[in-house]
């Protein structure tokens, strides 16, 4: 049978085209036919690699690929990581959940603590000793003396009325030890010129607690009328919450009974602004027209005193005093022309030496 040209061009060009890729191809098997994997066949070098002996300095870290490494076979432990520049790596990559940083660093033991110390301690000895504690010369000494003194004047003032002016004063003071004193006490009053009622109590004190004492002793009567003799007998100190309390009974001649309490208190505005409230009152037993006196309470004084101390020892004071009588005193001061209660402006000082 016979063929066209056209269709003989067509297969001889088919054949040709077939015999220039036939080389290539096989080529390409053969080189992959040749070729080691990772799997199959070892490198050329079998020999384990020694990662302990390696000088990583030198080595170019960031061209490694790291992640693809199976770190899980390396044995860190022979590694010389000390001659790592870790400087130079990039911690901010690296997996730190899985480190065992509990585990590093225990390879060398630390050394134990000394149980001496590094500088031995020299013995003490008898020069040391006497530096330390010098022989004490007690005939040298300053001892506090056994006797003491105080002479308070609490009220020395002038006082302005609804019914005319005066003076008055009130004053303690002691000398003695801590258990055993000689007490001294006065007041009085002063009015239009004349001494209205002026009085001296000598006593002696006994401690009887650290806030208390009791007092025994007389007192002398000056003004008014004629002068008279009283034996007294008292308590005088602070009582709870810091009220300074004097309470003292009088016998004097015919039997008669008197008794006087005294309450103060000190409240500290500042440190030398002090506010002083006082309350005093009188009794007596007996009626004594001679000397105006009623039985039962006679007179109560009331007190407030704004003092400033420029010292301790020294501070004015201005305030005002309600003095009322009662019973039958009141009725002899009437009967006498004189008024059974005032009130009065006062300003003074008190001062203690």
């Amino acid at each position: 049978m016979s063929r066209s040209p056209l269709t003989a061009l067509s297969a001889l060009s088919a054949a040709l085209l077939l015999a220039l890729a036939a080389p290539a191809w096989a080529q390409s098997h053969a080189g992959h036919a040749t070729a080691p994997t990772t799997t199959d066949a070892p490198p050329a070098d079998d020999r384990p690699i020694d990662h302990g002996s390696m000088d990583h300095t030198k080595m170019d870290h960031s061209t490694m690929d790291h992640g693809s490494a199976d770190h899980s076979q390396m044995d860190h432990s022979k590694m010389d990581h000390g001659s790592t520049d870790h400087s130079q790596m990039d911690h901010s990559t690296m997996d730190h959940s899985t480190m065992d940083h509990a585990a590093m660093g225990r390879g060398t033991p630390k050394p134990p603590a000394p149980t001496e110390p590094l500088e031995p301690i020299p013995a003490v000895t008898a020069a040391d000793r006497l530096a330390a504690f010098p022989p004490i010369d007690h005939g040298a000494m300053e001892h506090a003396p056994e006797i003491h003194s105080l002479l308070l004047v609490n009220r020395l003032e002038h006082w302005d009325g609804q019914h005319g002016s005066g003076q008055a004063w009130e004053a303690s003071g002691w000398v003695g030890g801590n258990i055993h004193r000689l007490w001294l006490r006065s007041e009085g009053e002063r009015s239009d010129g004349r001494t209205g009622s002026a009085d001296l109590e000598v006593m002696y004190g006994r401690s009887v607690s650290p806030w208390w004492d009791v007092l025994v002793g007389v007192k002398q009567d000056f003004r008014p009328a004629d002068s008279r003799t009283w034996a007294a007998v008292g308590i005088q100190g602070l009582a709870p919450y810091k009220f300074e309390t004097s309470a003292t009974a009088y016998l004097g001649e015919g039997g008669q009974l008197a008794a006087t309490v005294e309450v103060e208190y000190e409240l500290l505005l500042t440190n030398r602004l002090i506010l002083q409230p006082l309350l005093e009152a009188t009794f007596s037993a007996k009626d004594e027209p001679a000397y105006r006196n009623g039985a039962g309470l006679n007179k109560v004084e009331a007190g407030l005193r704004l003092r400033y101390e420029f010292s301790r020892r020294f501070a004015p004071y201005i305030g005002i005093s309600h003095e009322r009588l009662f019973g039958g005193t009141a009725d002899y001061h009437e009967a006498a022309a004189e008024h059974a209660r005032d009130t009065r402006w006062v300003a003074g000082v008190r001062v203690w030496f």
